[in-house]
């Protein structure tokens, strides 16, 4: 991530001379604290108390990020239009679409394979979800060209927990759990199917191009073989994410 600094008497960045913008805001807090000190000198009636609550300098030196941006580079093969801070991606594997419109950043094409994200004058948290927005689209590039995969095991002691897909691997239907009766169904989420593994025994096997909805249909079904009202220490009987991988390698 590239940052740009501005002081209040020299602005530390990518070019070497001052910035513009440096020294308006050098100005603009001399003024101020210039002001600040000669209407406090006004009011105090010659407090001696007062005055030495003055600050000993007519300046301060305040360090405050310019412009701070991240780029992401478009593989071949993968189109990626940006429209109101509204991302869509399409691959060999299918489009995906995500809007940003709750994070005040900047966002926009350099060229046909690089996204630019970039914050002007932002604070902390601000300068943070510059490298999140960045990881978003990385994974939804990684999704329609690699996709994900997620594989889940069966645990259990004594009752043999019975995972079975239905409907075209959209819905998994759990028996036997903890020996009862009841049939836990777990709808996946869009786009997400699950398979029963032909290589391993007792293995689900998620998969999909959109990685939040494949981690959320496993943790669907990991919550549905959530042990009730017994110590968890003891009874370690469930369904968990064995690996997480993609469905293609790089």
């Amino acid at each position: 991530m590239k940052q740009e600094w501005a002081g209040g008497l020299v602005a530390f960045g990518l070019i070497d001379h001052v910035d513009l913008t440096a020294a308006l805001l050098f100005s603009l807090v001399f003024s101020q604290q210039k002001q600040l000190r000669s209407s406090c000198l006004r009011k105090s009636s010659g407090s001696p108390r007062f005055l030495t609550s003055l600050p000993t300098s007519d300046f301060v030196i305040i360090m405050k990020i310019i412009q701070s941006h991240q780029d992401v580079v478009v593989p071949k093969g993968v189109e990626v239009s940006v429209s109101k801070r509204a991302v869509t991606v399409k691959g060999k594997r299918g489009t995906l679409k995500r809007e940003f419109q709750h994070i005040q950043v900047d966002m926009y094409k350099v060229g046909k394979q690089r996204v630019r994200v970039e914050k002007w004058f932002g604070v902390r948290k601000q300068l943070a979800a510059v490298r999140t927005v960045c990881t978003h689209i990385e994974n939804m590039i990684k999704g329609v060209t690699l996709g994900y995969r997620y594989k889940m095991r069966s645990v259990y002691a004594h009752f043999p927990i019975n995972a079975s897909s239905q409907k075209s691997n959209t819905v998994v239907e759990i028996r036997n759990f903890l020996g009862e009766k009841i049939i836990r169904t777990v709808n996946m989420a869009p786009g997400v199917t699950c398979i029963n593994s032909p290589d391993q025994k007792d293995e689900l096997v998620l998969e999909g191009i959109d990685l939040e909805l494949v981690s959320q249909s496993a943790a669907r079904i990991q919550q549905a073989t959530t042990v009730k009202n017994k110590d968890i220490r003891k009874f370690l009987d469930g369904i968990y994410v064995s690996e997480r991988t993609n469905i293609e390698k790089a």
